[in-house]
C-alpha cells in the first residue's frame, strides 16, 4: 500500500491512497483526513486503507491524476524525527574529513541526533539556502515511520513497530558542523528542514527487498542529472532499522507518527558511488590532498530516487532545486 500527503491548503494536507502506477490516488479522508490520523489508531485504519487502495487498484473508485509537484511530505509536521547513522563507513569518511575520533563504542552503541520535525518539506519543494559559505549538502537516506513504542522495546521485537517506509533528503550545512560539535551538544544550525519522498510504503510493498530491517535496493542520487552514487541501502548497514528501534527505546517511549532515519546509504564499495557530497570531498582529500567537489549553490538540483526490478520510481523521488533564500 502506498500513502501520500496532497497539498489542499491545510497544514497537514489530505491522505491520499496512491495506485501501484504511482500516477493516480484517491482521498482517504473516508478513513482518515492525515496520516497521523491513520496512524493514531493503525489497528483499525490500516485495514481500511488496504481495503480503499484494492479498490482503487480494481477501478472501483473515481481517480485523480497525482501532480508529484502537490505533494507534501507524507508527515509535513511529525511528533519527533530522529537520524541515525547506522552506515559505519560513512560515519569513518565523514570523521575523518574533519579531523575528529571515532567514538570507542562505534561497533556497539548506535549514533543518533534528533532534528527538528515541525517544518518538513515534500519531495519537490526547493532547498534555500541563506549563504553558499555553509556548505549545503544532501544526504539521501531511508526513513521508517513508527506506530507506538513501548520503553524498553527488544531488538526481536521492533518489526511491529515499524508501519511505513520512505526516503529522506536529510540536509546538512557541512561548514557549520565542526563548530556545533565542538560545543558537545550536538547539531542544530547546521541541520536546515529535511525533505521526504512523496510516497510512503507498507513493508509489503517492496516485495521481499525489505529483510531484518533493512531495505536491499539502491538509493540512486543525481545532482544536476549527473549520477554521484547509487549505494545499496541494504548493504554495510550496521544497525538495523530493528537495532535503531531498540536503541532509542531504551529510557523512553515514542508515540505513534515518530519518524527514524538509518543515516546517509554509504557502501564502502566506491564503485558504489555517494549519497552525498561529503563523503566524496573525503575520497578526493585522501588521493588528492584537496576536495574537488564543491558543495550545493542555488540553481543546482538533487534527485534521489529508489527504482523497482522494472524500473518503477517506488517512493515518488526527492527532486529538489536549490534557491537563493
Amino acid at each position: 500500500m502506498r500513502l501520500a500527503t496532497l497539498d489542499d491548503g491545510s497544514r497537514d494536507g489530505q491522505l491520499v491512497v496512491v495506485d501501484p502506477s504511482g500516477t493516480r490516488c484517491h482521498p482517504a479522508a473516508s478513513v482518515a483526513r492525515t496520516l497521523q490520523h491513520a496512524l493514531d489508531d493503525w489497528q483499525r485504519n490500516e485495514p481500511r486503507l488496504r481495503a480503499l487502495a484494492a479498490e482503487l487498484e480494481r477501478g472501483a473508485l473515481p481517480v485523480a491524476a497525482l501532480d508529484p509537484q502537490r505533494l507534501l511530505a507524507p508527515l509535513p509536521r511529525a511528533f519527533e524525527w530522529i537520524d541515525g547513522s547506522a552506515y559505519l563507513n560513512h560515519v569513518r569518511l565523514a570523521r575523518r574529513a574533519r579531523g575528529a575520533e571515532v567514538p570507542p563504542t562505534l561497533e556497539t552503541d548506535p549514533l543518533v541526533y534528533q532534528g527538528g520535525s515541525g517544518v518538513l518539506l515534500g519531495a519537490r519543494a526547493p532547498i534555500p539556502l541563506p549563504d553558499a559559505a555553509w556548505g549545503l549538502d544532501f544526504e539521501a537516506e531511508v526513513c521508517v515511520v513508527l506506530g507506538d513504542v513501548p520503553r524498553g522495546t527488544a531488538t526481536s521485537e521492533a518489526a511491529g513497530c515499524v508501519r511505513l517506509l520512505l526516503l529522506a533528503n536529510d540536509l546538512s550545512y557541512r561548514n557549520l558542523i565542526p563548530g556545533e560539535l565542538a560545543k558537545g551538544f550536538g547539531f542544530f544550525n547546521s541541520k536546515p528542514a529535511t525533505a521526504f519522498s512523496g510516497f510512503a510504503l507498507t513493508p509489503d510493498e517492496l516485495e521481499g527487498s525489505w529483510r531484518e530491517g533493512r531495505l536491499h535496493l539502491p538509493l540512486r542520487c543525481t545532482v544536476n542529472d549527473r549520477l554521484v552514487g547509487a549505494p545499496n541501502a541494504g548493504v554495510g548497514m550496521h544497525f538495523s532499522f530493528f537495532e535503531l528501534i531498540a536503541h532509542i527505546a531504551k529510557t523512553r517511549a515514542f508515540t505513534a507518527g515518530t519518524l527514524l532515519g538509518g543515516g546517509t546509504v554509504s557502501n564502502a564499495d566506491r564503485a558504489a558511488g555517494v549519497a552525498c557530497l561529503a563523503e566524496q570531498r573525503c575520497i578526493e582529500l585522501l588521493e588528492h590532498g584537496a576536495p574537488r567537489t564543491r558543495f550545493l549553490e542555488p540553481g543546482d538540483r538533487v534527485r534521489i530516487e529508489v527504482a523497482s526490478a522494472d524500473g518503477r520510481d517506488i517512493f515518488c523521488a526527492i527532486e529538489q532545486e536549490v534557491i537563493p533564500a
